[in-house]
């Protein structure tokens, strides 16, 4: 019982220390620096010419893109990336959106896992003058939990996170677009 007790009361100790450790853009995003400064971290707004199409099921009829040059695998687990999609009258909504894969690391002997589902943050909108804007509400947000992440379970599932393991580079992520899935992901 003591043994239950004592690691009980070290599990949010563990939390802790592991939510330290993380590094990346969504820490620099959140830090108090002025837009003008983050918008440094942003990628080039999306071209025609880089944007790789991917099917993000029934759900919609829109059309579905990735801007190929705006995808980074962070070295905390983060995929960033651009994200346009079209609706069949020729709107368009553009978003720079990080997502975290769920999984589970192996240090040393011991498998850990980590408590949380794929998760998505918004972090800049598209305007129609091509030029971000920072968006007022900038959280993740698990992906299962929210019907209207329908682009982003595909993107987390076909693509970036399939089987739940994180893409290694920008380049496994852009091969994965292109010939419609991730060679992990069993059709």
């Amino acid at each position: 019982m003591r043994k239950i007790i004592l690691l009980l009361c070290l599990l949010p100790i563990s939390v802790f220390a592991e939510q330290q450790n993380q590094k990346g853009f969504d820490k620099e995003f959140d830090s108090e620096k002025t837009w003008t400064e983050l918008l440094a971290q942003l990628p080039a707004f999306p071209k025609q010419e880089n944007l790789l199409m991917f099917d993000a099921g029934p759900a919609s009829k829109n059309l579905h893109y990735i801007d190929a040059p705006s995808i980074k695998v962070e070295e905390d687990g983060v995929v960033l990336y651009s994200l346009v999609i079209k609706s069949p009258g020729g709107a368009m909504n553009i978003s720079y959106e990080g997502m975290r894969c769920a999984s589970q690391e192996a240090k040393g002997e011991i498998l850990i896992f980590k408590f949380h589902n794929t998760e998505r943050r918004l972090f800049a909108l598209g305007r129609d003058d091509k030029t971000w804007v920072r968006a007022r509400v900038s959280k993740w947000e698990e992906l299962e939990n929210i019907p209207q992440h329908y682009a982003q379970r595909a993107l987390a599932r076909y693509f970036f996170c399939p089987t739940n393991i994180i893409v290694k580079n920008e380049e496994e992520a852009i091969q994965a677009l292109k010939r419609g899935s991730h060679p992990r992901v069993i059709q």
